[in-house]
């Protein structure tokens, strides 16, 4: 059936990017509503803020653009509208303070994703848009009408305009399950095959490494990954050991680099420096020091501190010849090799790479096949660290949709 009053702008998604378009929409004066198939909005934003609500980053902005890699150019100006500050502006608005961590990213006060969240839902109702929940989206008709199931009945909308906000593929049993990718692809619109991004990869364990030390985490160490270009980049930070391989904070910032050399070469190596605040030739002088009786992991313990995990992993890629060598050990502390087989599935990554791709999109991100269908957030076709940087882009690309929507209304 057709909903007998139709939005003027129908948004479909109510997630950060699908909310920031609503209400910049609904400032612009126009009807706004929004359609969501959970029983509430926000459930990722609430997922992701378990762990404290990552805004934002406060680093330079001109190295701020620089973490979205291939697709900076295409989000720059984007990103120019609604940089850090400006977002930060946004939140101190909805009476919630934030503070730069010592990382250099940017948290609310409270840390928590929900307080926030109330306040903007609040915010949006004052301004009249009307928020749907339990409204999963099926396509379109022939006519162009929108398909939505509600409970058992399915309600055809025929909005002025329409902002499509609905996620990757990731967590999808928060609602972004990578179901419209078809709908799009019958409509002509080019869509890049969604993928893992910020996820964790498998590596081959020993049953040994797998049973004792699965949750283990690796802490202070760094990590290399030479990519598909011959560039070799490292950082320092955490990485957890799972049962599959490892996951974590370190190994998320190169899901990228990892995945190309995967796509190219069937494998991955990258090495990990276990004691990167030493340097080479003092670690390979205190593994050459006389052990006498003693084992190399008492050896290793007494000179260099080195217990648990980071010895484990030693024994895991080390063979019987390197042991009998000083200078293997050494080396091995300081770049362990190691393989990452493939990225874990979709359904467990934090983020999506793929999806709609910006050739099908005006610069004003409407789609060239279906003029007055717009896209925004994480459903687009660019990818981003954990950092602060996924929540900012959702939210400048929202923002930027529900300008060009309200342009394209209002001429």
């Amino acid at each position: 059936m057709t909903e007998p009053l139709s939005p003027q702008v129908a948004i479909v998604g109510g997630g950060p990017a699908g909310l920031m378009a609503a209400e910049t929409l609904a400032q612009a004066g126009h009807d706004v509503a929004v359609y969501d198939a959970m029983p509430s909005m926000g459930r990722k934003l609430l997922r992701a803020g378990i762990g404290g609500l990552n805004i934002t980053h406060s680093e330079a902005f001109e190295r701020f653009c620089t973490r979205y890699g291939e697709r900076s150019p295409q989000l720059r100006a984007m990103l120019d509208a609604f940089p850090p500050e400006a977002l930060r502006a946004w939140v101190h608005a909805l009476g919630i303070d934030t503070f730069v961590g010592s990382s250099g990213r940017v948290f609310p006060a409270e840390m928590k994703a929900a307080p926030l969240l109330r306040a903007w839902l609040h915010r949006l109702r004052r301004q009249g848009v009307r928020l749907h929940t339990r409204h999963r989206w099926l396509g379109w008709l022939e006519d162009g009408s929108l398909r939505l199931q509600h409970a058992a009945q399915e309600i055809h909308l025929k909005p002025q305009a329409t902002v499509l906000a609905l996620g990757g593929g990731s967590w999808p049993q928060l609602g972004s399950d990578g179901a419209w990718v078809p709908w799009l692809q019958a409509r002509g619109i080019a869509v890049t095959a969604l993928e893992s991004a910020n996820c964790g990869f498998n590596i081959d364990w020993t049953p040994h490494m797998r049973d004792k030390f699965a949750g283990a985490p690796l802490k202070s160490i760094a990590m290399s990954v030479t990519d598909v270009h011959g560039h070799t980049e490292t950082r320092r930070g955490e990485l957890v050991i799972s049962s599959y391989g490892m996951e974590g904070s370190l190994v998320y910032a190169f899901s990228h680099s990892l995945r190309a050399l995967l796509h190219a070469h069937g494998q991955a190596w990258f090495h990990l420096d276990l004691l990167p605040s030493r340097d080479a030739a003092s670690v390979l002088a205190e593994v050459s020091h006389p052990r006498g009786s003693r084992s190399w992991s008492s050896h290793l313990q007494s000179r260099l501190g080195l217990t648990g995990a980071k010895t484990a992993l030693l024994y895991e890629v080390l063979d019987k010849a390197d042991w009998s060598d000083p200078a293997r050990v050494a080396a091995g502390l300081k770049a362990l090799p190691l393989c990452a087989a493939s990225p874990r599935p979709l359904a467990e990554a934090i983020s999506t790479a793929g999806g709609v791709s910006f050739n099908a999109l005006s610069e004003r991100l409407m789609l060239r096949e279906l003029p007055g269908v717009f896209s925004a957030g994480e459903m687009l076709d660019w990818e981003a660290p954990t950092g602060g940087y996924l929540l900012n882009a959702c939210l400048a690309t929202g923002r930027w949709a529900g300008q060009g929507a309200a342009d394209w209304l209002a001429r």
